[in-house]
């Protein structure tokens, strides 16, 4: 058993963000990763995908990207190398393929056991990270043997796929980017949207990300909203990481050629059963697009900004007249399922009465409890919490905080 001040789990943005930040403060701590640096996004990503926000905004405390194109969004193999390069710039003690089996409590501090040793720490960042497991709902029980279900950490490629169409479930960013790319390969297709947020990739002539960023929409405070559980729970716009599609919506799909039905409500012997609340679902995710517009606009008005383009409106979402409201599973037809229906974060090993009733872990502002903090979840503090260009400032707070705090437990 070996004892340190404090303990990272995870050595992905946030961990390595944290590791930096205490490194700053002179405080001792290991970082522990389970696979290799960046594990999730060389093991858990599909080939194809990039960053949904440019490369400009790809920053970490103390490292920022400084390549040629700016305006561009890293693949996979760019956003592993650049997490890599801040490791070891930053001399990360990172201690990888170590897994962590168990947390407890041991005194004032935590006992965290893994397969190599255990450890004992007066303070721990969980930064895990918030999308370890997809959330599949129980109705896929109900889908036809014959059917190959897979979610967005299974799928890699079209070319994986049972020949035969594919239905996906959920609008949200990823489950419109698999819509695309499975259907640009001549595959049949149909996409199940419930609630979904439509956004312009650019705006008068700026990438939505610049006006988010600079209208401080990104780094609004978890104090500056109704109701945070909800706020947490918003999907994702529907971007996708490429400066030449403008949208990729419901109209974009339908233009290509994918059939685009209501919310999943149940599958019964069989057949699929979608909901008629299509209609209301676009009309809504198109107010959300249009006052999240007028409200940039205005923002720029206020700051008199110079090189913008006139103000622009986008045609609604042309929702199909009537829209499918059932598909059989069982006659061949579609082949494959993918759950595109969201992501959560895995605590399984947290052994600590920190969760509420529905296994969440309870946090404000990532302070769990004495001596416990979580990084890198959703609106954590900030509604930029969740990315690479927001978790910095989250783990600035939780350092500064252990380093006040310092000294509950010798290293």
């Amino acid at each position: 058993m070996r004892r340190i001040s404090t303990i990272i789990i995870g050595a992905g943005q946030a961990g390595l963000a944290a590791s930096r930040c205490l490194s700053e403060r002179s405080v001792p701590h290991v970082v522990l990763e389970r696979g290799d640096i960046a594990n999730s996004w060389r093991t858990e990503r599909w080939d194809s995908l990039r960053l949904l926000t440019p490369n400009w905004q790809t920053r970490l405390p103390g490292h920022a990207y400084a390549g040629p194109d700016p305006d561009g969004f890293m693949a996979m193999p760019e956003i592993i190398a650049f997490l890599g390069d801040y490791a070891a710039a930053i001399a990360a003690p990172v201690e990888t393929r170590t897994s962590v089996l168990s947390v407890t409590a041991d005194g004032d501090g935590y006992r965290v056991a893994t397969d190599r040793r255990d450890w004992v720490c007066s303070n721990l960042i969980v930064a895990s990270g918030a999308c370890n497991i997809a959330n599949v709902p129980g109705l896929a029980a109900a889908v036809p043997d014959g059917v190959t279900q897979l979610t967005p950490f299974q799928y890699r490629g079209p070319g994986q796929l049972s020949d035969g169409g594919v239905l996906i479930v959920g609008a949200s960013a990823t489950g419109v980017q698999l819509a695309a790319e499975i259907r640009a390969t001549g595959r049949e297709v149909m996409l199940s949207a419930g609630e979904h947020i439509r956004m312009p990739r650019h705006y008068r002539g700026r990438d939505i990300q610049w006006w988010m960023d600079g209208a401080g929409i990104q780094s609004m405070t978890i104090d500056e909203v109704d109701d945070i559980s909800r706020a947490r729970r918003v999907p994702s716009l529907q971007l996708v990481g490429s400066a030449e599609r403008q949208f990729l919506d419901i109209n974009a799909l339908r233009a290509q050629g994918v059939a685009i039905v209501g919310r999943l409500a149940g599958i019964r012997d069989g057949v699929a059963q979608f909901s008629g609340s299509l209609a209301n679902h676009c009309a809504l995710s198109d107010l959300k697009m249009n006052r999240l517009l007028a409200a940039l606009d205005d923002w720029a008005e206020t700051r008199e900004l110079t090189g913008l383009r006139p103000v622009e409106r986008f045609a609604p979402t042309d929702c199909p007249s009537a829209p499918q409201l059932s598909c059989n599973l069982e006659d061949g037809r579609y082949r494959t399922v993918i759950w595109a229906t969201g992501f959560r974060p895995d605590h399984r090993w947290l052994e600590l009465p920190v969760f509420d009733a529905k296994r969440r872990l309870v946090h404000r502002g990532g302070h769990v409890a004495q001596g416990l903090f979580v990084l890198g979840l959703p609106f954590l503090r900030k509604r930029n919490s969740a990315l690479i260009d927001g978790v910095g400032a989250d783990a600035e707070a939780v350092a500064d905080h252990i380093a006040r705090t310092r000294g509950r437990l010798a290293a």
